[in-house]
């Protein structure tokens, strides 16, 4: 018979809080593991935490003779409690741990199923409650739902107030709030005061972590970043997605920092600047300026800024303003008007503010506009026109060295994204990306030329080549790992004349830079094959690289290995392809490693119950895992699809991680909330939601691409609200399907429903690591359609079941 245990309202208040708390600290992992990591290793926390909650379910199934109704409420109290406190410790162990390349294959594993440790009691909590009371379902999951969406949002506002460690014991916090909630239906006045007395005690420390990281440095920090001890910054901000810190001597003169300086600058002079980082890895200086730009004049040195010499007078956007360098050097030219847009507002706060004297207030220049926007719809709405756009190095060696896995800026490197930039350039404006070269495979090189001559071609340049110019300023001394030098490509939409040809001539020669390609000259015949119109298809197809054009359907400019290359050793000593293999290898064992625990998981509790199962319920048993698996594997498809989508979109993951989790969550929560209960015509009821949701999906998918077209230059609320309305219908829909299906298993055998909870839980751990190998390889846009397919699966495997009967 059907359980009997009745869910009042503290325990919805203890699971709203509860998942607020997990899906806080699962966004939390992801912005951490950034910083101490690599950002593959955040992306793989994602998949980690869904694991972790599918092996809690699997917990309740493999053991529900211990979680009988009369101990339901103590259980809940209890895990969410362990919750709370398995947070900090697994957190406390991963900061304390240094990982690098020797380290990682033991201390990786260990950190992993550590970090794992509080979404399995996590995971017990949920499917709990969500599994023994089947005739409230679908408010719980409303209650689940909604403190999910919760979660997401306010993990973007709580960064925005502290830091990283003070936001995990801020989750903890929360997450012992859920135990306090649960525990007031305990009997227990033991378990009731060890809540209430841990949820003071976390309270106060986090009080004491934020009054300490006020005044730098915090009790708690993060000291090994990516393998080494990282002493305490002279500055640190965090946000959502970026923990930006300042170091370095301030008022200690050394030769100027650089990427493309010129060896030719004279070494004897000095200057005094201060590194800004993103994630330990993504560097951007300060130089300090007092108005006398003879002290700043190795800007004219630097292959980054060759634009300059062929463009006077000009109007000059930067993209990636940073720590101002670029702004710096257009002043240092004597251009007319700078305009820099910088995505991060802790940059332009450090720039402006902390460091605003320092840097001699950039921001005061009359002829200087300093925006905090994304860069590509910025432009879009901007109704001026500029001589020069600016580009140079915004992703730094982070993105190149992180691979696959890097959105923030890669909606700049599209074809789209460049018929943006023609629209907003003057008739002999210019274009300019500087990139990372490799002498042995220059490949981001390669692809940005393929682009251009794309982007030309797209706005009707027969002749791709007489618009390109490439310089590369040479490294004299570079390790193994790291490039051999900095490549500036300028792209215009009309021809280069022979006297802009000249002077960039005479500047390199000068500078002792490489002219790498001009309209009649070609270093490497590689680039004279990419640009040329007669050939290059052929020869872009046959590279041993995939250097085709980035779409906004395919933005991985970063991800250059074709599904077959992936355990090409070779290409570990291809300069930047050794990074790029080793995030790909990543993906792949995540991959491999999510299936072979998914079936082991899944397999295993049907082996250990099968005896306990008659024919009826097995039979029955097919088609509902069939559905659960699908509908599992769909919404994940769809929904990390769509972040993806809607990252090109919005201009940042945290954006896109904030809306659609928010939108789909909240959306199929109302969904769940308004699912109906068990009756006579549950099937019926599904298959008639089912394919309502399948017209839904389809519709959503024929225009969402048009409507994203058609807001591409609107304001960021305008984008959020367009997002958030294209997606709802589509999580309302998908909400319903779940607390229907669980409403049908619970009929046939409810001691099965965490079995199908966690069949559920393992296809989204495989489909949150599958979609991003669909999309790399074929697309945005298949990995959205394949989710399609899994919902038609999931519907054609109603057709199987008859109205459930209770048998237990």
């Amino acid at each position: 018979m059907p359980s009997t245990f009745k869910i009042h309202r503290p325990s919805y208040l203890g699971l709203f809080t509860t998942t607020l708390a997990t899906l806080m600290f699962e966004n939390l992992l992801t912005r951490i593991f950034s910083v101490t990591m690599w950002y593959h290793f955040a992306f793989m926390a994602v998949s980690i935490a869904m694991f972790g909650m599918t092996l809690g379910a699997i917990i309740v199934y493999l053991s529900r003779s211990q979680f009988t109704p009369e101990r339901i409420k103590k259980h809940l109290a209890t895990t969410a409690l362990l919750f709370s406190i398995t947070i900090i410790i697994s957190f406390l162990i991963h900061i304390n741990v240094p990982i690098n390349s020797w380290t990682a294959s033991i201390y990786l594993p260990l950190t992993f199923v550590l970090i794992s440790i509080p979404f399995i009691f996590a995971g017990i909590n949920t499917c709990l409650i969500l599994t023994k009371a089947p005739t409230q379902i679908g408010k719980l999951y409303a209650a689940d739902l909604a403190g999910a969406a919760v979660g997401c949002i306010l993990f973007i506002y709580i960064l925005e107030i502290t830091d990283g460690p003070t936001a995990v014991f801020i989750t903890a916090f929360i997450a012992s709030l859920g135990a306090v909630f649960y525990s007031i239906d305990v009997e227990s006045q033991f378990l009731k005061r060890v809540t209430q007395i841990g949820s003071i005690f976390l309270l106060i420390f986090v009080f004491i972590q934020m009054t300490l990281g006020n005044n730098q440095p915090s009790l708690i920090r993060l000291k090994w970043i990516k393998g080494g001890f990282e002493s305490a910054p002279i500055l640190e901000k965090w946000n959502s997605f970026s923990r930006v810190r300042v170091y370095g001597e301030p008022n200690t003169p050394r030769p100027p920092f650089g990427w493309g300086i010129s060896q030719v600058y004279p070494q004897e002079r000095t200057t005094n600047y201060v590194m800004v980082d993103i994630d330990s890895h993504a560097g951007t200086p300060i130089a300090s300026f007092d108005g006398n730009f003879d002290k700043v004049d190795y800007l004219k040195f630097d292959v980054t800024n060759m634009v300059h010499y062929i463009r006077k007078d000009a109007d000059v956007l930067v993209i990636g303003a940073g720590g101002g360098r670029d702004i710096l050097s257009a002043l240092a030219f004597g251009q007319h008007s700078v305009t820099g847009v910088e995505i991060n507002e802790n940059i332009i706060e450090i720039l402006t503010q902390d460091y605003g004297e320092y840097s001699g207030h950039l921001d005061k220049y009359p002829n200087v506009n300093i925006v905090n926007d994304e860069a590509r719809s910025y432009i879009a709405r901007s109704e001026k026109k500029y001589d020069i756009i600016q580009v140079s190095l915004i992703d730094t060696w982070a993105a190149t060295a992180s691979g696959a896995f890097v959105l923030t800026e890669n909606s700049l490197y599209t074809t789209e994204g460049w018929d943006i930039f023609f629209q907003h350039i003057k008739p002999n404006g210019i274009i300019t990306f500087s990139r990372w070269y490799f002498n042995d495979l220059p490949s981001e090189m390669y692809r940005l030329t393929v682009l251009a001559s794309k982007a030309l071609q797209e706005q009707g340049i027969e002749n791709p080549r007489n618009h390109i110019l490439i310089i590369r300023n040479a490294y004299t001394q570079t390790g193994d790992d790291l490039p051999d030098g900095v490549g500036t490509i300028l792209v215009s939409l009309e021809p280069f004349t022979s006297s802009d040809i000249k002077m960039i001539e005479e500047t390199a020669n000068k500078m002792d830079f490489d002219v790498i390609l001009t309209p009649d000259y070609a270093a490497d015949t590689n680039f004279e094959h990419i640009t040329s119109t007669a050939d290059a298809d052929a020869f872009i197809a046959n590279f041993p690289l995939n250097i085709t054009a980035p779409t906004d359907n395919n933005p991985f400019f970063f991800q250059m290995l074709r599904l077959q290359d992936f355990l090409n050793a070779s290409f570990y000593s291809q300069g930047v392809m050794g990074f790029n293999i080793i995030a790909v290898n990543a993906l792949g064992i995540l991959l491999v490693t999510v299936i072979l625990l998914s079936l082991i998981f899944i397999i295993s509790p049907i082996l250990l119950t099968s005896k306990k199962l008659t024919v009826s319920k097995n039979v029955h048993t097919i088609p509902l895992s069939i559905f659960f698996a699908c509908i599992g594997l769909g919404f994940m498809l769809i929904e990390i699809s769509q972040l993806q989508r809607l990252t090109v979109f919005l201009g940042h993951p945290t954006y896109s991680l904030s809306v659609v989790l928010f939108s789909l969550l909240l959306s199929s929560g109302i969904g769940s909330f308004l699912t109906p209960r068990a009756s006579t015509n549950l099937i019926s009821s599904i298959r008639n939601r089912m394919l309502a949701l399948l017209c839904v999906i389809s519709l959503f998918g024929l225009v969402t691409p048009s409507v994203i077209g058609l807001f591409d230059g609107a304001i960021t609320p305008v984008r959020i609200f367009i997002a958030v309305l294209i997606l709802f219908p589509m999580g309302l829909f998908m909400g319903m399907a779940f607390p229907i299906g669980m409403n049908i298993a619970s009929g046939y055998a409810e001691s099965l429903t965490p079995w199908f909870w966690g069949t559920n839980g393992s296809m989204s751990v495989v489909a949150s690591v599958l979609t991003v190998v669909i999309s790399i390889n074929s697309g945005i846009s298949t990995s959205f359609w394949v989710g399609f397919g899994c919902y038609l699966i999931a519907f054609i495997s109603i057709f199987l079941l008859k109205n459930p009967v209770h048998t237990e």
